[in-house]
């Protein structure tokens, strides 16, 4: 009968599961607002220099920066539904932009110059890099992926 004496750990059991589960949205990670002065230097920077505010397609709607346990990222969302997401060093992360194109100061010359040659008239709507590889996302729906080191392609997605 040795086994049904551990039958009486199981309620307890349960219980601290139940409690960890239902506690984890508590602890995750949850937007807050800030002002733009508010990010990184180096986020503040790219914004002035790549989405001036002096044009109205790129006039800010709002900032949020999101603390997990062990990061921090931050979100830049533009009246026209783009958007940018940067580490917590304020390095940009991703640039998406709904219904216009990236700038080309964003895309690196190599990754500009391949895309010209095998699709001649794209429009780069999305890019992202993390430290291994770029994903450029094209106005004809395809992602093409770039190592970041070579700049040769490793992936296209359709």
């Amino acid at each position: 009968m040795k086994p049904f004496r551990n039958m009486k750990r199981i309620p307890a059991l349960l219980a601290v599961l139940a409690a960890t589960l239902l506690s984890a949205p508590v602890f995750a990670g949850d937007d807050r607002p800030l002002t733009v002065q508010e990010l990184p230097a180096a986020a503040q920077q790219f914004l002035r220099s790549c989405f001036p505010s002096d044009n109205k397609e790129h006039k800010i709607a709002y900032a949020t920066v999101d603390d997990d346990w062990f990061d921090r990222e931050y979100k830049v969302v533009f009246v026209d539904g783009s958007k940018v997401e940067f580490d917590r060093k304020g390095e940009w992360k991703q640039v998406e932009c709904k219904y216009g194109r990236v700038p080309l100061s964003i895309v690196p010359q190599q990754i500009q110059a391949a895309l010209a040659d095998l699709y001649g008239d794209y429009v780069v709507v999305g890019i992202e890099r993390d430290r291994r590889e770029y994903e450029v996302k094209l106005s004809n729906r395809l992602e093409v992926t770039f190592d970041r080191s070579t700049f040769r392609i490793i992936d296209i997605d359709d």
